[in-house]
């Protein structure tokens, strides 16, 4: 991905990891059938270890590698 990401930024995501890590306190992993590609979300905020915490409508929050996540132009 060559775009920089920025907190505010609307993203899609472009292709799912093994599992999906949730953005709670304490995070835990999911299989990747929560979320599809495509998907539309919010990033939130930045987290160590290069993750972005994106917010999805009626799925909750999620934290991604920019690897998987493509910027929506406005």
């Amino acid at each position: 991905m060559n775009q920089e990401l920025m907190v505010g930024d609307k993203v899609s995501i472009i292709k799912l990891p093994a599992y999906i890590k949730t953005a709670d306190p304490m995070p835990m992993l999911r299989p990747p059938d929560i979320l599809m590609v495509g998907e539309e979300g919010l990033i939130i905020d930045r987290r160590p270890g290069g993750y972005w915490g994106v917010l999805f409508a009626q799925k909750g929050a999620f934290l991604l590698d920019s690897q998987y996540l493509q910027k929506i132009p406005e």
